[in-house]
């Protein structure tokens, strides 16, 4: 049983994990400094306030968490108001699930004007009941908070909600807390083993998605826990 789904944005609904390769290390540059080691990296899993604070700590940027934000903001807008496309097979997944009745929301890192440019660009805002990020609400994804919010927001039970993750460690915190899993291959995400043990079911593509459809038409699977 589906009645709820929670997408991530970059590497799942999206084809951008390209841009937040070398987003990090872009906007230091941009105000003059030189990036050290493995700050893309960190920066792939860092909210936005988390960067903020980096970047003071880390490199003594003396700008308030707004202007950083902003700065980056500025930087990826520009690529999802213009260039952001769908992964393939995106279009027809979210049709088959709104053809069910299957509620959808967006739970992302990436900062809510982007993230809306990004989906608005691509001609699927509409389909989405609400764009939820981690800023909106205070915690990342190493946190259930914003797959918690977003179910309250659908209106479903945990037990009928799935998140449709393409990080091991974002789609391992919503099985922790309960939530159906369903993941989706991208090629920066390095743990796709580890993917695919917290995963209910795993799609190496979204044209790939026999293996989910027979998951939620299951009869066995009607009211079954997830496994912790």
């Amino acid at each position: 049983m589906i009645r709820g789904a929670i997408f991530d944005l970059d590497g799942t609904l999206l084809d951008s994990m390209s841009l937040w390769d070398t987003m990090g290390e872009r906007y230091l540059r941009s105000l003059g400094y030189t990036p050290r080691p493995g700050l893309n990296e960190a920066f792939r899993t860092f909210t936005l306030e988390e960067a903020a604070a980096y970047y003071r700590s880390e490199y003594g940027v003396a700008l308030s968490d707004g202007e950083i934000i902003d700065g980056v903001n500025a930087l990826a807008a520009r690529y999802y108001r213009t260039e952001s496309v769908l992964k393939p097979g995106v279009r027809g997944f979210l049709d088959r699930l709104r053809a069910r009745g299957v509620k959808l929301c967006v739970a992302t890192l990436t900062d809510e004007e982007p993230a809306k440019a990004a989906l608005a660009h691509c001609g699927i805002l509409d389909d989405f009941a609400a764009v939820l990020t981690c800023t909106q609400v205070g915690a990342s994804k190493r946190e259930p908070t914003i797959y918690r919010e977003a179910r309250r927001l659908l209106g479903t039970e945990k037990r009928e909600t799935f998140v449709f993750e393409d990080s091991y460690y974002a789609l391992a915190t919503a099985r922790r807390d309960g939530f159906r899993t369903a993941a989706i291959f991208d090629p920066h995400e390095p743990w796709q083993d580890k993917l695919r043990a917290v995963a209910d079911c795993y799609l190496p593509g979204w044209e790939q998605d026999a293996a989910f459809w027979a998951l939620v038409d299951d009869p066995s699977e009607q009211g079954k826990a997830v496994k912790p």
